[in-house]
């Protein structure tokens, strides 16, 4: 379809505005400063040869689960183009052991800051996969799509639009990606966030939104975001109509 009806036009209202009974300005003011004062010297030349080739330390290649060039699969996220602040921080979070994952934590542990720092700024500059620029405004029935683009206002649960982007492309270097990360992926790390598990992540949003969701709701919108990619796949080849 092409008609001027048939995609997300969200409504301009500030962010900040909409949030700040959520959290304060001063959290995410702190989040990002300590984030940069605490930046070690990275090297994009070092991040590619970790990521192609692991450590002699013991790190394996992070192309080994995620893709030769970042664009993640079925089972584990997608890299490429996600935020050097955002993927630094979640090395960082792995290696201090204030994020789990049996998988990560051993590789993030044998990696010193300076080398997570040069593999997050290393898969930030890579090409991300096809994108929509474009997406179908969802309907009341469709659940994920409406939590996505919508959120639930009277109950302080933002869209999810509002810091990731109406299409799930991701916001400057602190918001990630969401279009097409694994379903099973999404649902895990909204899952960590409701049971305390994870970081909260910038202006320690995720958290609060996380606990305010039920079980279905969390699969819902998880299901929505990884579709986001068939719907980037049928676009292309339709040459850009949706």
């Amino acid at each position: 379809m092409s008609a001027p009806d048939s995609v997300i036009r969200l409504p301009v209202r500030p962010a900040w505005h909409a949030l700040r009974s959520v959290v304060a300005l001063p959290a995410l003011m702190a989040y990002s400063l300590a984030g940069h004062a605490q930046t070690p010297p990275a090297d994009p030349v070092e991040g590619q040869k970790i990521a192609s080739q692991g450590t002699p330390a013991g790190v394996a290649a992070c192309a080994g689960c995620h893709g030769a060039q970042g664009e993640g699969n079925a089972a584990f996220p997608r890299l490429a183009g996600t935020g050097a602040d955002y993927l630094r921080a979640q090395l960082d979070a792995f290696a201090e052991g204030s994020r789990k994952n049996g998988v990560m934590q051993p590789f993030a542990q044998k990696l010193s800051a300076q080398e997570r720092a040069s593999v997050a700024l290393y898969y930030s500059g890579l090409t991300p996969p096809q994108i929509p620029a474009q997406v179908a405004v969802a309907s009341a029935d469709d659940a994920g799509g409406w939590l996505a683009q919508r959120g639930r206002w009277p109950d302080n649960v933002p869209a999810c639009a509002q810091c990731h982007g109406p299409n799930g492309v991701g916001v400057g270097s602190h918001f990630p990606p969401l279009a097409g990360l694994p379903a099973a992926y999404i649902a895990e790390q909204l899952q960590a966030w409701k049971a305390g598990t994870r970081p909260p992540g910038p202006m320690a949003l995720m958290a609060g939104v996380a606990r305010k969701l039920s079980d279905a709701q969390i699969d819902a919108v998880s299901k929505y975001y990884a579709g986001l990619a068939a719907v980037a796949s049928t676009t292309a080849s339709s040459g850009g109509k949706p």
